[in-house]
């Protein structure tokens, strides 16, 4: 069914919130260019693009899972 459902991160605690900001950029997998970027620099990079609505966690009941995606 591929629907998703938005958690909107002010709702989370801000332990939550820092969890799935660390899981979120250390997940297999992620690429952020050319360029070797710290943790703590992808972290903030992410808390920006959630503050400023350029993209949104989301959660599947489908496969019971979250991510983040990028919003037009």
């Amino acid at each position: 069914m591929n629907e998703f459902v938005e958690i909107p991160w002010q709702k989370l605690s801000p332990d939550a919130f820092q969890g799935m900001l660390e899981e979120m950029v250390t997940r297999d997998g992620t690429d952020y260019g050319e360029s070797e970027v710290s943790v703590e620099e992808k972290i903030i990079q992410l808390r920006k693009a959630l503050e400023s609505k350029k993209a949104a966690i989301v959660f599947s009941p489908d496969t019971e899972s979250w991510t983040v995606v990028a919003k037009a």
